[in-house]
């Protein structure tokens, strides 16, 4: 049975690989470690084998780690459905929230964000693949609600998250990825601060690295099967 340590070394080496065989930079991808459900000490052995990113979607169980963690230079990225009662502790505790989809949100964070604390980091989360049951803004929705986000100064616009449609093989996952980057593109003519294309987990990865992600979404290849005893 391998360590955490082991799992994310590994994981390094995939992501500097997939980076060489699409022509990339070296470290142009960065790697968040999808900390949902484990333990603290778990985080803690990821963050001294040198991972500085984490990711949560259940809020309650977030909140403890990161009181218990707080000695720690952790970034902590929410990546899960936010509901409009949850927003006061995302906006006090997180760094970022990728999962945006709505400007009622968009406006609590905004306005619940400490004075004290620089702009929180906020992607655009899309509904890439149309699903009906999937949270994130539709294709078309998307540039309207950047306007309406540029206008709230305790925000940083960042980038755009996705989570494709699962089961899907290699191609498909490719093309998927692509229509994201491609609208990523699109968008910087007019909202030139987006650096940030949020895609890609354990299985797919090089997928998404191959189409140009700047930051992966990695737990079960760091931390292994998820553990679901501890939701919101």
């Amino acid at each position: 049975m391998t360590s955490i340590a082991e799992n994310i070394s590994q994981t390094l080496t995939r992501i500097t690989e997939a980076e060489s065989r699409c022509g990339r930079l070296q470290g142009s991808v960065a790697l968040m470690a999808v900390s949902k459900t484990r333990p603290a000490e778990e985080v803690r052995e990821a963050y001294q084998a040198g991972i500085q990113d984490f990711g949560e979607n259940y809020l309650q169980d977030a909140v403890a780690k990161i009181e218990a963690l707080e000695a720690l230079d952790i970034r902590w990225h929410f990546i899960g459905p936010l509901q409009s009662n949850k927003t006061r502790p995302v906006a006090e505790l997180f760094d970022w929230v990728h999962s945006v989809d709505r400007i009622k949100i968009a406006r609590r964070l905004d306005k619940q964000r400490p004075a004290g604390l620089p702009p929180l980091n906020v992607c655009v989360q899309v509904n890439i693949s149309e699903e009906f049951s999937k949270s994130g803004v539709a294709v078309d929705q998307v540039e309207p609600l950047l306007a309406e986000l540029q206008t709230l100064s305790n925000l940083r616009i960042r980038g755009l998250m996705a989570i494709p449609e699962a089961g899907m093989d290699s191609q498909h996952q490719r093309e998927t990825f692509a229509s994201l980057q491609s609208l990523q593109n699109s968008l910087k003519v007019k909202y030139p601060q987006l650096d940030t294309l949020s895609m890609g987990m354990s299985q797919d990865m090089d997928a998404a690295i191959a189409a140009g992600s700047t930051m992966v979404r990695i737990g079960t290849a760091i931390f292994g099967p998820r553990k679901y005893s501890s939701p919101d």
